[in-house]
């Protein structure tokens, strides 16, 4: 259901107390209250001629040529209105990659989980600040007591990262087909100290969403993925994103391939478990996330109360580095760029950017523009690596509306 103008002021208005105001848009010539459906199939828009569009392709397809990837898949909407879908590249030799593709969408499901959170909070069943204890009372030294739901949407909780414990990655790379579970890895995190008292600084941990996706179940009462479909992806039309359960990807897949072990091998089918809590671990194609984009970072399915929280849940001022967390992992959290409750506020842009296995995505709505970009890449053989598809995103951003550029978060 499209909001009423009334709520959609509302919600304009809770997103300009933190973001900078800025002019409307006028790269596309769209008008102020255009739509346009989310449709299937995901298909490509002819070739452009001139304009922007035109813009946005020559810059993928530089991008492309310049950070060796071995696709690029894009959709950029303003409005509603497409400006541009298109896929370049391959997606395994002589399989040209296509935009209705599917590929893992990582961490673009922390900003699900968030939205779902802020959700049961708009329905009244849960609060922010509820202890965590309530719903998982296993865990050890009084975290329950201490930790609260807020924090772990905002990341505030001060467990140290599974990610970067000695020896986590080496696991991976020797068996990447292993099938992780939430309790193994949340054990890596709660066995080791906390790096600060829970929420009094910041920093990012993915243990937090393992736990966060845990409390969801227990508070709704049903698995993660069937709560994530009735609150998020149902009602944003994402036909296309899912969690399978397993490494399979639904057909067509876009195949990845990536160095990290040393050797350029195909890791499309790498077991993702790791990534993020059970019941999230989702693909998705090119066109759900460009619908994700818009529907989670104007806060659509939110209150405009809840759309403040999406914002700034709390984390702008914190991330002081101290002994214990060094500046690199306590990033400083300043108005302009900080997170928010499972995603990047970052120039007045609402992101998210996954980076694993050789896939990268990014995800990036601009509110005050009503601009969505979303892109995909994997690697060539040659790739210098890092977030290809964010490096994109910015350049894209920077093309259609150079007032508001995407500055790198940290």
């Amino acid at each position: 259901m499209r909001p009423s103008r009334r709520t959609s002021l509302l919600r304009l208005a809770a997103a300009t107390a933190l973001l900078a105001l800025c002019s409307p848009v006028t790269t596309a010539g769209a008008t102020a209250d255009a739509t346009e459906p989310h449709r299937r199939p995901c298909v490509g828009s002819p070739r452009p001629e001139r304009g922007p569009a035109l813009d946005v392709l020559r810059i993928a397809e530089q991008a492309k040529t310049e950070l060796d990837l071995e696709s690029v898949i894009l959709k950029v909407t303003v409005d509603g209105r497409e400006l541009l879908t298109t896929a370049l590249g391959e997606s395994m030799t002589e399989v040209p990659a296509r935009p209705d593709m599917h590929f893992r969408n990582g961490n673009i499901a922390i900003s699900y989980m968030g939205t779902a959170l802020l959700r049961l909070v708009d329905q009244g069943r849960v609060g922010l600040d509820d202890p965590i204890g309530r719903w998982l009372p296993g865990l050890p030294d009084d975290y329950g007591r201490r930790m609260t739901l807020r924090m772990l949407g905002a990341s505030t909780t001060g467990l140290v990262d599974y990610v970067k414990v000695p020896g986590f990655q080496e696991a991976v790379y020797a068996d990447p087909f292993r099938q992780w579970t939430a309790e193994e890895l949340v054990a890596l995190s709660t066995g080791r100290d906390l790096l600060y008292e829970p929420g009094t600084d910041w920093s990012y941990s993915h243990a937090n969403f393992v736990l966060l996706g845990a409390a969801l179940e227990r508070i709704s009462g049903e698995p993660l993925e069937v709560l994530l479909q009735r609150e998020v992806l149902g009602p944003l039309g994402l036909r296309e994103t899912a969690d399978s359960h397993t490494p399979d990807i639904p057909a067509p897949v876009l195949h990845a391939f990536t160095a990290e072990r040393g050797t350029y091998e195909e890791s499309t089918f790498w077991n993702p478990s790791w990534t993020t809590a059970p019941g999230a671990v989702e693909t998705t194609d090119i066109c759900d996330l460009a619908r994700s984009a818009v529907g989670i970072g104007a806060g659509e399915l939110l209150s405009p109360a809840g759309y403040q929280q999406l914002l700034n849940p709390g984390t702008v001022g914190l991330g002081t580095p101290t002994k214990e967390c060094p500046a690199d992992i306590c990033l400083a959290q300043t108005e302009a760029t900080h997170y928010g409750m499972g995603v990047l506020v970052v120039g007045g842009w609402i992101s998210q950017h996954p980076l694993f296995f050789g896939y990268s995505a990014s995800q990036d709505y601009l509110p005050c523009e009503h601009l969505a970009i979303a892109v995909a890449t994997t690697n060539g053989p040659n790739a210098p690596g890092g977030h290809s598809a964010h490096v994109i995103a910015q350049r894209i951003a920077a093309a259609l509306s150079p007032d508001h550029p995407i500055p790198d978060f940290g």
